[in-house]
């Protein structure tokens, strides 16, 4: 994403201009505008005039148009497959979609047009300019972070992954806050049987052709910004299809995939499905090659937090209420939260995560903010959206008891001040 512009006044109001280029920055967009927000961007409406006997005529017209915003609608975006698991080749899957964004709301600046407080929706435009207006307070540290971030150059896809068993694959490309599903392949394969496995042998070939075929279409395999290409399955799948990928790169001399070679990571997993990846991200030969990541570093910490709560529960908290107990006492060693959290329309409660992110920053802990785009993010969220790991133990019936004790203590002096006074 590019940053066009960009003026923040110091109570927190201001506007910025953006231009998104790809999925992944509609995905910030998705996050950045709120409920009250206004948004400037280009739009297409249908415009009727009425002349003097009386006919109307109706065109649709290119224009800009500010809106207050009501409502934010995200849709991801879907390959040719993806949705119903179409083999490759298939004349009919589903074609592909790019992510789209649409924002709701009433008119909010004159045009020659349409009336001021008419309702519209604009459908956010790649490589088209967007204006983000909000009032004071609207961009906290959490907003300005997600702008800061989405503007750096050279982002891009990190890794690829190919989650196989026998006869289905699905190509996912993973970058700092999506996961993208590009296909999923299905190629039916015989039974083997003791008699004869010709037929076996044929949808096996058959899978591989086809898997390969995929992987040349989807898998930005020469990119520099790809770090590794894991190729995780149950079983020895993953093998097969690790080699027949190389005897097919020699066999047409294919140079750019022949040197990419040293980007392949072969993982075990438990299941042939997306979710898996969660459980490949978190395995040694990854981790060590993908430390730097923001999202591997979400997943292994997602891990620590599940583990610490089954050992040493007194040291990994969940939930809002308990999770900003833990902050007032600068015990969160790392916080864990969701960008689903800041996404409410309550100002109030997207307020109260942001003062939380920033009191564990300030006493110098960590900050993780998982995706909801990603399978880590999704587990978060069925977790309360928000987690932590302590960097001491505290028992919550013991502090739950403390601040019932400072409660009461803070009405009764409130009663005797109250008492005095009159």
């Amino acid at each position: 994403m590019k940053l066009i512009g960009k003026r923040i006044e110091k109570d927190g109001s201001g506007h910025v201009t953006v231009r998104p280029e790809d999925d992944e920055d509609m995905w910030h967009l998705y996050n950045l505008i709120q409920e009250g927000d206004r948004v400037r961007a280009a739009g297409i409406r249908r415009v009727q005039n009425v002349s003097a006997t009386g006919s109307v005529d109706s065109k649709r017209v290119r224009l800009h148009l500010t809106l207050a915003v009501t409502r934010i609608n995200w849709s991801p975006s879907t390959a040719p497959g993806a949705e119903a698991g179409a083999a490759a080749g298939t004349p009919n899957a589903a074609p592909a979609t790019s992510a789209a964004v649409e924002v709701s709301g009433r008119v909010a600046e004159e045009n020659p047009h349409v009336k001021l407080g008419a309702f519209h929706t604009l459908e956010i435009e790649a490589n088209k300019d967007v204006r983000i207006e909000k009032d004071a307070g609207g961009w906290d540290s959490v907003a300005l972070g997600r702008v800061e971030e989405s503007c750096v150059p050279g982002r891009g896809a990190e890794v690829a992954a190919i989650v196989c068993g026998e006869g289905t694959a699905t190509f996912c490309l993973l970058s700092e806050h999506m996961t993208v599903v590009l296909q999923r392949l299905e190629v039916p394969i015989p039974r083997k049987i003791s008699t004869t496995s010709s037929a076996h042998e044929k949808g096996l070939a058959r899978f591989y052709q086809s898997l390969y075929a995929s992987f040349l279409r989807h898998v930005p395999y020469s990119a520099p910004s790809l770090r590794a290409i894991v190729i995780a399955s149950p079983g020895w799948v993953r093998d097969a299809v690790f080699d027949y990928i190389m005897s097919e790169a020699s066999r047409t001399s294919n140079k750019p995939l022949l040197a990419a070679r040293n980007k392949f990571i072969k993982v075990h997993v438990n299941s042939p499905h997306v979710h898996s990846l969660v459980e490949a991200l978190k395995s040694p030969e990854i981790a060590a090659q993908m430390k730097e990541t923001k999202f591997a570093r979400e997943g292994m910490m997602l891990d620590k937090f599940f583990k610490m709560l089954a050992t040493d529960e007194m040291r990994a908290w969940y939930g809002p209420d308990h999770v900003a107990l833990a902050s007032d006492r600068g015990a969160i060693g790392t916080l864990l939260i969701s960008d689903e959290l800041f996404r409410s329309s309550d100002a109030a409660q997207r307020k109260r995560f942001v003062d939380i992110v920033e009191d564990v920053k300030q006493k110098g802990g960590e900050v993780l903010i998982f995706s909801s785009m990603h399978e880590s993010g999704q587990q978060l969220n069925q977790l309360t959206g928000i987690a932590a790991i302590l960097t001491f133990p505290l028992d919550i019936e013991v502090v739950e008891a403390e601040e019932r004790e400072a409660k009461e203590e803070a009405e009764r002096k409130k009663a005797e001040e109250n008492g005095t006074a009159e």
